[in-house]
């Protein structure tokens, strides 16, 4: 595996479970202040190192009337004052290589959809801007073939990348995990779970997609068994009422109890690795 390496004060495949969490996207700025401020003293009470992730525009909602966010430009000026008012690290979802440069001035972590991984203009460009990059794995990808989407960033002299497993497409509708892809892909780089869109429903719910997040808690336990390097979570206070993704996220309250479950386990597995 690709040697360690430094978003702000989080140490990337450094041995230390650390956390990718916060809502799918920005429903607004005083929301998103009050899910980074709350999530950031969960991970500060457990000491697990945190990003705070939202996304300034979801360009790939199922139905066209979906919710997709405050925008490029109103949705970064967030980010930034989060970053800076915080001190937390933060990451956002990059879907044009146009959106690179302004998305990496307020952000810590440019993040490549799983739809778009293959995408070289994306990825270059996301490289090129010298922040993090993190590739999420397409459901239609096999693992061992993201060695090139790595390769795509590291050619721009970029070697700030990781990749994230969420599930692979298992028929119509439904997500499989293939826990093996975590040791293949770790051989490229740092490598993190995301809990939560592993139990989504893939546009099964009449034009939204559905889940099953009852499920995060075993996937999330068997990730950090694998060697997982970090956690991805999507994260409401409410998620009934989640403007995106609110059927597969993890509400708020359940999130401390998660996270000490799983520094067990990460303890535990480190043992006996």
């Amino acid at each position: 595996m690709s040697s360690s390496f430094e978003i702000g004060p989080v140490q990337v495949g450094s041995g230390q479970l650390f956390l990718i969490a916060g809502p799918c996207v920005i429903e607004s700025e005083a929301h998103s202040f009050k899910m980074a401020e709350a999530i950031q003293r969960i991970a500060a009470d457990l000491s697990v190192p945190f990003i705070f992730k939202a996304s300034y525009d979801k360009a790939n909602r199922t139905s066209v009337k979906s919710f997709r966010g405050p925008g490029l430009l109103e949705g970064t000026r967030i980010l930034g004052r989060i970053a800076k008012d915080t001190g937390l690290p933060v990451l956002t979802d990059v879907h044009e290589p146009a959106h690179c440069e302004v998305a990496a001035d307020a952000g810590d972590v440019l993040q490549i959809p799983a739809f778009l991984c293959r995408q070289t203009d994306l990825l270059i460009a996301a490289g090129k801007t010298g922040r993090a990059v993190n590739i999420k794995k397409g459901q239609f990808v096999a693992p061992w073939d993201m060695t090139h989407g790595v390769e795509k960033v590291r050619s721009t002299g970029n070697e700030r990348v990781f990749l994230t497993e969420r599930g692979s497409s298992f028929g119509y509708n439904n997500l499989v995990v293939d826990f093996r892809s975590l040791a293949v892909m770790r051989r490229l780089t740092p490598v993190v779970f995301d809990a939560t869109h592993s139990v989504q429903q893939p546009s099964a719910a009449n034009g939204i997609s559905g889940g099953q997040p009852e499920y995060i808690p075993l996937l999330s336990r068997a990730a950090v068994a694998a060697g997982i390097d970090g956690l991805f979570v999507e994260v409401h206070d409410d998620p009934a009422n989640a403007k995106s993704d609110g059927a597969n996220a993890l509400d708020l309250k359940l999130l401390k109890p998660l996270l000490e479950t799983l520094l067990a386990v990460h303890a535990a597995a480190g043992a006996v690795r």
